[in-house]
């Protein structure tokens, strides 16, 4: 599969145009990249494909202290205690009527099953809500059109509440959980309610709009509920299901009290107003099922083993991406209403009635290529899907459901990003394809080689290829938005003035060292070009020492690093007028020093200091000083 292909790698000059940002201008789009089992967010330029950062979300950083730091480890705290890694699948934007709204950014954890919100303001991840009763958080976390709603469903059906079950009696204990989680409210994500459905695996989702809105829809496959060997044993059924779930009459249902209260811990992490990561432990969720709230779910036959489901801009066509079809359905919102009116069911399974196929489907899109997997829409009437097997996008028209054009793309796609494509209002310039492969694209880094995205052109009849550029871990999803819309609102410094951090030293004649037992805390300020205090002793063998570092600058693009040697920690990336807190044992004696690691000035080498380590039980008093002289703690 993989043959190095020289026709398509010769770039002209006008495709290079078509990509080149002259120094000092920016690009056109932000393009926000999952980072798969990196479990971050990666941020690039388009159409340059410029790395420009990497947000940690869901997995420790080093580079930025994040899960390390003091202020920051409880963001990954959960019931299984702190983890320290996830999955990071589907970067989904916030929404106003359909519509990018330029607020925050949230993405999904596969793994341990969460939730985050990403502030895009600052770039920093701002929240993080576990999601109970759950397996597998795919499905994730795709909004509703004003955020009332990030929606979650369960990849892997697990018992309900989950307990101990004979692997042979499973297939009949498995149930599936979607989950609505309130999200328009920043740092108040909670479960608003879940929704108990049949033991399948619910893959991806995604909202209505405009004639759809108030209605959500999710993949699922292996119907079969089979527990081994699944890319056999889930693949015997002709047809899985699309669930169509009315959100507005289920909060209508739950508001009239139907369901129960389901018993089960979760945590939400949440950065405060002191920049202070906070860990509140919530109790219990709303559980309702299809018999609480009739009208609420149903079944839309949907071939085969499908994986992605998109809503065109309008709101009418939900499109399946059968990965095993040789067809792509497209399901007509309107004829899904009058089969429900009429009653056209071909049967019922717990409770959900499941409709016609022919009774809703709009039509089939036929010699869509090899594996369909994912569509996006340009606003101009065309949708483009992703053919896994054959390598390719495939652009067809909505309303015809004939195909358009066909590009090939350089391994393996798995989802596609139109900036807006997801929307009611795509922009559609540009189309990036994520890919799986890249064999021969790259230099050669060894046995594993980077993932890659794919820049295409879709703004005429023929879709041009523009870029390869590579990533970070594994760019499952994406999502873009005009620059212009984020640029001015940039958090550019912390108002030293406004910092509320009760380890602040908000001046050097704030900088000191208290020492309480074995515990001491350094308060420590940093400027270009030093710390303050420089020069500690008194520090003993086994101490646990706390590092509070201010950053006392009020500059853009300054921040300053602490790091110490020996230190089993991260180092520590202090912005302008924050601060930041890094926890140190020291294991053995002698002078240690410490540093500055970004390189903040002409005298950034200049930028250390020295502190002095006793034996444990000796008598060295604890003194700081800079310049020199040492205070004496009393």
């Amino acid at each position: 599969m993989a043959c190095r292909t020289t026709e398509t790698t010769a770039i002209d000059a006008d495709v290079a145009q078509a990509v080149y940002v002259a120094p000092g201008e920016y690009d056109e789009f932000y393009g926000f990249m999952s980072g798969g089992y990196s479990g971050q967010l990666s941020v690039y330029g388009i159409p340059s494909g410029r790395l420009l950062r990497v947000i940690p979300v869901f997995s420790q950083d080093p580079e930025k202290a994040y899960g390390y730091s003091e202020e920051t480890k409880p963001m990954l705290m959960t019931t299984h205690g702190f983890i320290p890694w996830d999955d990071a699948h589907h970067p989904e934007l916030s929404m106003t009527d359909g519509v990018p709204d330029g607020r925050w950014i949230f993405i999904n954890g596969n793994n341990t099953p969460r939730v985050a919100r990403i502030d895009l303001d600052s770039f920093i991840t701002d929240e993080i809500v576990e999601i109970p009763n759950s397996s597998g958080n795919h499905a994730s976390p795709f909004v509703t059109p004003n955020n009332e709603y990030v929606v979650a469903a369960t990849r892997f059906a697990v018992p309900v509440p989950n307990v101990d079950v004979a692997l042979s009696e499973l297939s009949e204990a498995l149930s599936g959980t979607l989950t609505f989680i309130r999200a328009d409210v920043a740092d108040e994500m909670e479960i608003a309610f879940q929704i108990i459905v049949p033991g399948f695996n619910y893959d991806l989702a995604h909202s209505g709009k405009g004639v759809s809105d108030g209605w959500a829809f999710f993949t699922s496959y292996n119907t079969e509920k089979a527990t081994t060997l699944l890319e056999v044993n889930a693949s015997r059924n002709d047809k899985d299901f699309i669930a169509a779930v009315n959100w507005r009459l289920a909060e209508e249902c739950v508001a009239g009290g139907a369901g129960r209260d389901v018993p089960g811990a979760y945590y939400h992490n949440y950065m405060d107003d002191r920049h202070v990561a906070v860990s509140e432990v919530k109790e219990g969720t709303r559980m309702i099922t299809p018999e609480d709230c009739p009208g609420m779910v149903f079944f839309l036959p949907t071939p085969k083993s499908p994986h992605g489901v998109d809503v065109d801009p309008t709101g009418e066509y939900i499109v399946g991406g059968g990965k095993l079809a040789t067809v792509i359905p497209v399901h007509s919102f309107t004829k899904m209403i009058a089969a429900i009116e009429n009653e056209a069911f071909e049967t019922i399974i717990d409770g959900i009635p499941v409709l016609d196929y022919e009774a809703v489907l709009y039509g089939e899109v036929e010699n869509p290529g090899l594996g369909p997997l994912h569509t996006e829409f340009d606003g101009r009437g065309n949708a483009y899907t992703t053919a896994f097997i054959s390598s390719e996008i495939v652009k067809w028209d909505i309303e015809s459901t004939t195909v358009l054009d066909r590009i090939p793309v350089y391994y393996s796609v798995g989802h596609l990003m139109i900036p807006g494509g997801d929307s009611r209002q795509p922009y559609g310039k540009y189309l990036i394809a994520l890919n799986k492969i890249t064999k021969d694209r790259y230099l050669p880094t060894g046995p594993e080689l980077a993932h890659a995205a794919q820049l295409i052109d879709i703004s005429g009849e023929k879709m041009r290829l523009l870029l390869d550029f590579p990533t970070i871990g594994e760019p499952h999803y994406a999502q873009a938005i005009p620059a212009e819309m984020l640029i001015d609102d940039q958090v550019r410094i912390y108002e030293i003035g406004e910092n509320t951090n009760p380890h602040a030293a908000k001046s050097e004649a704030e900088a000191r060292i208290e020492r309480d037992g074995n515990e001491v805390h350094v308060y420590m300020t940093m400027i270009r070009s030093h710390f303050a205090p420089d020069n500690i002793e008194g520090i003993k063998v086994g101490d646990d020492v706390y590092f509070h570092l201010t950053n006392l600058e009020q500059d853009w693009d300054v921040p300053h690093g602490f790091a110490a040697m020996g230190m089993q920690n991260a180092e520590l990336l202090v912005m302008p007028g924050e601060t930041r807190t890094i926890r140190w044992t020291p294991q053995r004696e002698g002078i240690i020093p410490f540093y500055c690691t970004d390189f903040c000035s002409a005298l950034h080498q200049e930028m250390q200091g020295y502190i002095r380590v006793s034996p444990a039980g000796s008598d060295v008093p604890l003194a700081y000083g800079t310049a020199g002289e040492l205070t004496t703690v009393p």
